[in-house]
């Protein structure tokens, strides 16, 4: 498509805030090894519980998963407004866990974003692949407290 990538990194779902800061030290890892700028937006924790409120019981890929692309891509459209970006897109479906309908439904909602399914053309394991190279984190939940195993809490 020719277009050059900028990173946006959001994911007040992240807890706790170690994890999300940890998270974003590994992604600043990425933009520096492909020379691409990286925006931070605050951590509102606070906010992202009161978005999914009801929903905490809710196994992977229910209607929490949905409340939580929403959240987290209205902050993105909204970053990407701002900083006078046209098109936008999510690295939530390189994941063999995330479902890409649902979250190419909820990303419909928004101006500019685009469809982009990175698992296409194996990307989850060149992803795992460019874990390695880079000698990245991986993570074992996808980063809300409800969605930890019982023995990681």
């Amino acid at each position: 498509m020719g277009w050059l990538p900028v990173l946006y990194y959001t994911n007040s779902n992240i807890w706790p805030e170690a994890e999300y800061d940890k998270r974003h030290a590994e992604l600043a890892k990425v933009a520096d090894h492909y020379g691409l700028e990286l925006y931070k937006g605050s951590w509102d924790h606070a906010a992202w519980l009161e978005a999914v409120k009801g929903h905490e019981a809710d196994k992977e890929g229910q209607g929490r998963c949905a409340l939580c692309f929403a959240f987290n891509l209205s902050r993105a459209a909204a970053a990407a407004k701002e900083l006078g970006i046209g098109h936008f897109t999510t690295t939530l479906t390189v994941s063999r866990f995330k479902k890409s309908a649902t979250i190419f439904a909820v990303g419909d909602a928004f101006e500019g974003f685009e469809e982009i399914d990175f698992k296409k053309k194996d990307g989850f394991n060149r992803s795992i692949q460019l874990s390695k190279e880079l000698g990245l984190y991986r993570q074992e939940y996808c980063g809300c407290e409800f969605s930890m195993r019982r023995d990681d809490a």
